[in-house]
């Protein structure tokens, strides 16, 4: 399968929205608790593992980073959560941009929330999904580290949570898609790009 996103580029680290690119073209953005490996699926779907910044003390991304893939389109890390060993105030004021940046952002067309597989729908994930679920925002699961699972065990683990999620939320399977994904053995990145090609209209044709 084709990778468009093999061009991305690093283009801003933004501290607030005001410093955010143009509102315009078409953005995706990348969620989740600070040690579910945000940097390295980005960092394995564009092929460049010095592109998004990884760290062995999660949650040292406290900007919004973006990533240029074209004029028209971009991906963004989000700011990691709930792990952190931060103070406060700090997470305070990252929960203040994420909630703002969501709610605002008219160019944001999805967003991919990745949740350690071992370690699913925590809180924050849970209040994320709700706020996406009645913003009708589409939101994607990766459900990373897969590879500390056998296939079976795996398998079961994304059966648990599609059930939960389909408890939790009406009408979830309209806007809330799942799979299994492995950076270090680099599953399911032709499935991430599917979705990310379907909301960013990237046409291998052309456009």
């Amino acid at each position: 399968m084709e990778n468009y996103y093999l061009n991305a580029s690093f283009l801003i680290s933004a501290a607030k929205l005001s410093q955010l690119p143009v509102d315009d073209g078409g953005e995706v953005a990348f969620a989740g608790r600070s040690n579910a490996g945000k940097s390295s699926a980005i960092n394995v779907l564009t092929n460049n593992q010095g592109l998004a910044r990884t760290s062995k003390t999660p949650g040292r991304t406290q900007l919004l980073n973006y990533f240029e893939l074209d004029e028209k389109r971009r991906i963004v890390d989000l700011p990691g959560y709930g792990y952190a060993k931060v103070p406060h105030k700090i997470k305070q004021q990252w929960g203040s941009l994420l909630d703002e940046y969501l709610r605002t952002r008219e160019s944001l067309k999805g967003l991919i929330l990745l949740m350690d597989c071992r370690h699913p729908l925590k809180d924050f994930d849970l209040q994320l999904l709700g706020w996406c679920n009645e913003a009708q925002l589409p939101v994607h699961i990766l459900l990373t580290k897969s590879d500390k699972f056998k296939r079976g065990a795996a398998k079961s683990v994304l059966l648990s949570v599609r059930r939960d999620i389909e408890g939790l939320f009406e009408n979830a399977s309209d806007i809330i898609s799942i799979q299994l994904f492995s950076a270090l053995k680099k599953t399911g990145v032709d499935e991430l790009i599917i979705t990310l090609d379907k909301w960013l209209k990237i046409d291998h044709n052309g456009s």
